[in-house]
């Protein structure tokens, strides 16, 4: 059966004390909304259906980073649940498959859940995901009769004895798409908040002869976001999951609590990962490379056998072939390492290539950018440049060349050649002493006056 999501992200947000909706922080590098949407994408929905209210624009344009395809409609009245759910009917006109309905604001729903949801929809007409909470608080309770789901009763609403309940709605529903609008249209807001509850279908549903079950899940999948303790809470969360899954799949991580991961992050197995290491989006890292302590790495490919760090930065465009190095204090942007390059200490690497084998001397620098645009350095194969070396792009340093440390490169340099580019140096003698000698009796001078 073919599937429709439909991802609410309406909401304000109002206890985030943000000017940004809500479902556009970011957990892990990565908007909320993101992460929600990720969620759905593993039962291959053939409609990605965003319902988007405060800062739709904003929710747009994010909606289509992560799904071109997505289909964002405008809820422009916060009335309820069913409300935001029935703003996707017109974008499902005609589509015969499955809805199901996610929240952006509700990051980590696993996929065996929502496969598990998939499967029980094809057993039941309405299928919501519960959980049994350690807190039940203010949560709607899920009345339940057995195996069967009578109805759902918000905690506004709720008497005494339903308040009792452990069983507690996560909010997610699926339904055959026109079986679960055809629900909505009957839903009233005769409650205590006026709003029109998505939660109602089920007991309407059950009026009419329909059948309701539920699948349960942990209560941390259901984890929502609402304010920023709430936000720091959830990143705590990720964070622990995905080291814990690194782990598990063959990755050693030396101090697990001090790595911090990115929601995109691919490390291999024999993968070494040290201490207070930050990965930003876009990373992989491939089997038996090894990140040392303090580095920082966004938007590269580190390959077998390399080692990063420690205290090194990459940044987006790094390109590590197998078995290169890149030391401490080392920046690499936009540039590629062929294998066994080195760069060990001290040095900028910025929209370069760096031969096979080659060894790129402490304090060098490839000097890219003229104020107005970016410039390219190439270095061949096995070359040797020496301490010190500016690189003044665009410049080619050709394969088993050689720069003199403290050179300023600013023409081409051939193949085996060495250049030597610095000014000739000149020793005065005596000078110093003088010099010295002079500075001292001023200072001495200087003393006696304040004294």
């Amino acid at each position: 059966m073919s599937i429709a999501l439909i991802v609410l992200a309406a909401g304000k947000g109002t206890r985030m004390q943000s000017d940004l909706p809500k479902v556009l922080h970011k957990i892990a590098h990565a908007p909320m909304l993101w992460h929600a949407m990720r969620a759905g994408s593993v039962l291959e929905p053939e409609h990605s259906i965003v319902v988007a209210g405060h800062g739709a624009d904003l929710v747009e344009v994010s909606a289509k980073d992560f799904d071109p395809e997505a289909q964002v409609v405008l809820q422009s009245e916060q009335l309820g649940t069913a409300h935001a759910v029935a703003q996707a009917k017109p974008a499902l006109d005609g589509f015969e498959g499955d809805a199901l309905v996610l929240y952006g604001d509700t990051p980590f729903i696993r996929q065996e859940t929502l496969e598990a949801m998939a499967e029980a929809r094809a057993q039941n007409d309405v299928v919501v995901l519960g959980f049994e909470a350690a807190d039940p608080g203010r949560y709607g309770r899920l009345v339940t009769d057995g195996e069967e789901l009578m109805r759902i009763v918000e905690f506004k609403d709720a008497s005494p004895q339903e308040r009792n309940i452990t069983l507690c709605n996560s909010g997610v529903i699926a339904a055959k798409s026109d079986v679960l609008f055809d629900l909505i249209d009957a839903v009233e807001n005769n409650n205590a908040s006026g709003e029109y509850y998505l939660t109602d279908i089920v007991a309407i549903a059950r009026s009419r002869g329909l059948s309701a079950s539920v699948v349960r899940c942990d209560e941390a999948e259901t984890l929502g976001v609402n304010s920023r303790a709430e936000l720091a809470t959830a990143e705590s969360l990720f964070q622990t999951r995905a080291r814990a899954e690194l782990v598990e799949n063959g990755v050693s991580l030396l101090a697990p609590d001090s790595v911090y991961l990115s929601w995109d992050t691919v490390i291999g197995r024999d993968a070494e990962v040290e201490q207070n290491v930050v990965f930003g989006p876009d990373v992989t890292v491939e089997s038996g490379a090894r990140i040392r302590a303090f580095s920082h790495l966004e938007g590269a490919h580190v390959s077998r056998g390399a080692v990063v760090g420690p205290y090194a930065r990459l940044r987006p465009g790094a390109e590590l072939a197998e078995d290169t190095h890149v030391g401490n204090f080392v920046e690499i942007k936009n540039a590629q390492l062929h294998q066994g390059a080195k760069a060990n200490h001290l040095t900028y690497i910025g929209d370069a290539e760096i031969g096979e084998k080659t060894n790129i001397g402490a304090g060098t620098i490839t000097c890219n950018y003229d104020g107005v645009f970016k410039h390219k350095t190439t270095i061949g194969k096995q070359a040797f440049i020496g301490s010190n070396t500016m690189l003044v792009a665009p410049v080619t340093i050709g394969n088993d060349a050689m720069t003199a440390s403290g050179s300023v490169v600013t023409s081409d340099v051939p193949d085996g050649a060495m250049a030597l580019a610095r000014a000739k140096q000149v020793n005065k003698e005596g000078f110093a002493t003088k010099l010295f000698a002079m500075l001292r009796a001023k200072k001495a001078k200087k003393q006696a006056q304040n004294d």
